[in-house]
């Protein structure tokens, strides 16, 4: 009797209900309705999500290996808080690799079609803030088209253990090149910081070009800049709570 084909599709299926669970929890936390300190228990989020307890267990580690969760002592998982100081050496972290990747690639020289690709990236941004004034379309293709360039320094090293680890950063929720972006879009400066923003993506990839690993370095851990002041924005301004993953943020007396 031949069972190979049944026992595959178990196991897809299994994988799949693992990642739905996860996306599902990863967005009750981020959106407060899961808050900061409580405590997980998997048989109520089996009826809430409609899976079995084994998806729900794989998906409690990985957002625990995400940061989002802790284990207890005693069993089970709470969900996390962070400091503002957690969150800002999450941020310098994400500076230091990105500005590795961007030495590396410009020392071991980057691929033309990559650099093609991150050159058509910018345009595109470039196409956006032309105009005088964005809209919250204008924002949201930004932001897609920031993370997509910031993708593409992983790809520009052609070093996929630093490719992972940035990725790893990436999915914290406050560590993403885009993370807060929507504090500029609610900014009255928010055009001219995106714009100062892209005028260091254009730099730092003119020095991979020009195989200037120092210089290039030095650009993505300024870029970095930004996003902390950005933080310090998101923990200050009165109605930014709201904001995905800012209610996990202790903030400072």
């Amino acid at each position: 009797m031949n069972t190979g084909a049944p026992l595959i599709d178990l196991a897809e299926e299994g994988g799949s209900q693992s990642v739905k669970a996860q996306l599902r929890l990863r967005q009750m936390i981020l959106a407060g309705e899961l808050p900061g300190g409580a405590r997980i228990a998997e048989l109520p989020l089996v009826d809430k999500l409609g899976v079995s307890r084994t998806p729900i267990r794989a998906a409690l580690m990985r957002l625990e290996q995400e940061g989002l969760l802790e284990a207890l002592p005693n069993g089970g998982y709470a969900v996390r808080t962070f400091s503002e100081r957690d969150v800002s050496d999450a941020i310098e972290l994400r500076g230091t690799v990105e500005g590795l990747l961007a030495r590396i690639a410009a020392e071991r020289g980057a691929a033309p079609v990559v650099l093609g690709e991150a050159s058509e990236c910018l345009r595109q941004i470039d196409e956006l803030l032309s105009e005088t004034a964005l809209d919250d379309h204008a924002f949201s293709s930004y932001v897609v088209l920031n993370e997509r360039f910031h993708a593409l320094l992983g790809e520009l090293s052609g070093s996929a253990v630093l490719t992972r680890e940035m990725e790893r950063l990436a999915s914290l929720p406050f560590a993403s090149p885009s993370a807060f972006v929507v504090v500029q879009a609610n900014s009255p400066q928010a055009r001219d910081m995106l714009v100062v923003a892209q005028d260091q993506h254009w730099q730092v990839l003119d020095a991979i070009e020009r195989r200037e690993g120092a210089r290039a370095e030095a650009i993505m851990r300024e870029h970095s800049r930004i996003a902390q002041r950005n933080l310090r924005e998101a923990v200050r301004m009165p109605g930014l709570d709201t904001m995905p993953g800012v209610r996990l943020i202790r903030r400072r007396n």
